[in-house]
């Protein structure tokens, strides 16, 4: 579902990313195969100094199909920014690929939050967060924050997933993984 960036995957991601739906939404944009290239190549290097955690989505068949980052890490924080193909869109990879990340992040690399700062005007990526059960809006909760990404005008909402919450719907979600289990089984 996830792995490291590769520089072999970048023709595949660049032709998804180039998407009139897909590129407005894009942190990186990069509008040439070469530039991508340059990029992929800079965001490798950052995680290998800590600045960012950056992953490939990948289909069943292990096809790139969009990227999930985790930039501007700070106090063990950071902004998660993702990006999937329009054919994958609706299709359940997002929830997917969020979950895989943040077992990652939480429970492997000792992130304690991570925040989504979303357009407002990007009506499916608000409905994507407002469907996470452990996402919080946090515009008034995170004032300062808020304030700081909408410092030229008020273009973001922010969510907030915390550890903790997470944790719990993580586990919420494995308990009744393993009771369906078990009365299959019966």
């Amino acid at each position: 579902m996830l792995k490291k960036r590769d520089l072999q995957d970048c023709q595949s991601l660049y032709d998804l990313m180039m998407h009139p739906d897909v590129f407005p939404f894009v942190r990186h944009k990069a509008y040439s195969q070469e530039e991508f290239l340059f990029v992929t190549k800079q965001t490798m290097e950052a995680e290998e100094h800590g600045e960012v955690i950056a992953r490939t989505i990948l289909d069943e068949w292990g096809n790139p199909i969009g990227t999930i980052n985790l930039f501007d890490i700070e106090d063990q924080a950071g902004f998660l920014g993702t990006w999937l193909g329009k054919p994958y869109h609706g299709k359940g990879y997002n929830q997917l690929a969020k979950e895989a990340f943040f077992n990652e992040l939480f429970f492997e690399l000792e992130i304690e939050r991570v925040f989504m700062r979303i357009r407002k005007v990007n009506v499916r990526s608000l409905k994507a967060a407002e469907k996470l059960p452990y996402a919080v809006l946090a515009n008034e909760t995170r004032k300062s924050l808020y304030d700081e990404i909408n410092r030229k005008e008020e273009v973001y909402d922010l969510y907030e997933i915390p550890k903790d919450l997470y944790t719990l719907y993580y586990m919420r979600h494995e308990q009744e993984v393993h009771e369906d289990h078990q009365l299959k089984e019966a």
